[in-house]
């Protein structure tokens, strides 16, 4: 295969939820979505009804009618699920985008089963929330072949603003595994810092306008620290996507004989959120747990013996 091959022009997507939904959108305003499966038909045919595209009953029958396919599901299973689905119909020459986020190795066992077959994978895992994922703005990190790669980049390119070749298959999923511990330290710096704030009985509006255009900003602390205003954690980025990942993070590491900490403490916070009932809801709920030692502490009769 050679850059002489034409740039795919029909697109499918496979993984309808809240980043795909937003991403599908963005290749149909860029005049690439041809087709799309979802393991919920519903949200397939809405976007049918209002993109145009076909709903292609199977991920075989998606195959057939395009010469790419991206998909962004939910884990390691799913995705060598849907490859296997493909793989009997798949046009020789095409190309799977895979924006999901699992391991390395699962990247590298997709690509060499699409490889059999004369096909080609991307492993193109994302980063900007729904957000992101609706405007278009994502940072797609990109493992392959470069020169696969780089007929893939107008359909990276309309998913994403930020789109990053960083080397042969896995070497997105790398990326994304640092993000993702990057993302950890972030979430828990806010959470600590937004309850001590309010145990300190600060306007917790105007510290978010403030301190979000100050040095320890960030785009999440701009996002989602106004969850904790608003006592309200609608899934942006659930627990239970940011646990898996970590996991992800951990057996990573782990090859390499070492054990982070920022990781083992968020996985430990997670698992309380999950058995709390939290883990459908965003990450930015990892609040509740840094509030609760402000309350414990303020109901602690021998700190009100001291004080």
């Amino acid at each position: 295969m050679t850059t002489s091959l034409p740039a795919p022009r029909r697109i499918g997507f496979i993984g309808l939820g809240a980043m795909g939904l937003g991403m599908s959108r963005n290749l149909h305003k860029h005049r690439l979505l041809a087709a799309v499966w979802n393991r919920t038909a519903a949200k397939a045919e809405a976007i049918a009804r209002e993109t145009g595209c076909v709903v292609a009953k199977t991920p075989a029958d998606l195959a057939t009618l395009c010469d790419a396919i991206a998909m962004c599901v939910s884990a390691d299973d799913d995705v060598l699920a849907m490859v296997d689905a493909l793989l009997p119909t798949i046009r020789r020459d095409a190309i799977v985008i895979d924006c999901s986020t699992v391991g390395a190795n699962t990247a590298r066992t997709a690509a060499l089963r699409l490889r059999e077959r004369g096909a080609h994978f991307i492993d193109a895992p994302v980063s900007g929330g729904v957000e992101g994922a609706r405007d278009g703005t994502l940072a797609v990190m990109c493992g392959g072949d470069d020169d696969v790669f780089q007929r893939a980049r107008p359909v990276l390119e309309a998913m994403g603003r930020t789109v990053t070749h960083f080397g042969p298959t896995g070497s997105g999923q790398a990326a994304k595994a640092t993000n993702q511990i990057m993302c950890a330290g972030v979430i828990q710096a806010v959470a600590e810092a937004m309850a001590f704030a309010k145990a300190e009985d600060l306007p917790l509006d105007k510290l978010i306008e403030t301190l979000g255009k100050g040095a320890g900003s960030s785009w999440y602390f701009v996002n989602r620290a106004p969850n904790i205003v608003r006592d309200s954690y609608p899934p942006g980025f659930r627990v239970r996507l940011h646990e898996k990942d970590l996991k992800i993070c951990r057996a990573m590491a782990q090859r390499h004989g070492v054990q982070l900490p920022l990781i083992e403490m968020t996985l430990v916070h997670y698992r309380r959120l999950i058995e709390q009932g939290h883990g459908d809801e965003d990450i930015s709920t990892l609040f509740h747990l840094k509030d609760a030692l402000f309350a414990a502490a303020a109901a602690d009769p021998k700190r009100a013996d001291e004080t």
